[in-house]
């Protein structure tokens, strides 16, 4: 039985962070222990048994984080079931890239880690958030501004995960 699951995330905005923590109430509710962290300042613990990896797409990429995490804790997470999620605007805004695309970009990122899924969801883009150049950036690019996270999506996706994953 599945007593601890690490949900993991880079977020700079805040909107990877917030998908994290559904993601680990949804864990939470099968009755097993979640902690929910930062990527950059979190090792797995020996008593975790498995996690969770919530990558942002930024600039159209996986953020290098994602990587450095696997790298710095690669012995741990060979040994358990690992799960990820990216987060981006490509959902909403067709000409930002192929959502396969950048699911294969999070595999890449998660190797050699084999994960047991991944997806990827519609985030969340306020521009009240944005620096003057991002907020340019966007205008000039046409990206769609709002809230595109689909909770009850994300939430199914939570409640499906495999065993490993469920208390």
């Amino acid at each position: 039985m599945v007593k601890k699951i690490l949900v993991v995330h880079a977020s700079r905005k805040g909107s990877t962070e917030e998908i994290a923590r559904a993601v680990a109430k949804e864990l939470e509710a099968t009755g097993v222990g979640v902690e929910v962290a930062e990527m950059q300042t979190v090792s797995v613990p020996e008593d975790v048994q498995a996690v969770v990896i919530g990558a942002p797409v930024y600039a159209g990429h996986i953020v290098p984080a994602v990587a450095a995490f696997v790298a710095k804790n690669r012995p741990r997470l060979e040994k358990i079931p690992v799960a990820a999620f990216a987060v981006g605007i490509a959902p909403v805004m067709p000409q930002a890239g192929p959502v396969e695309k950048l699911r294969e970009e999070l595999r890449k990122a998660l190797s050699p880690l084999q994960p047991v899924t991944v997806t990827m969801f519609a985030g969340k883009l306020d521009p009240q958030k944005l620096s003057f150049v991002e907020r340019t950036m966007t205008k000039m690019l046409k990206v769609p501004t709002g809230d595109f996270r689909d909770w009850e999506a994300i939430r199914a996706w939570a409640k499906g995960l495999p065993p490993g994953f469920r208390g």
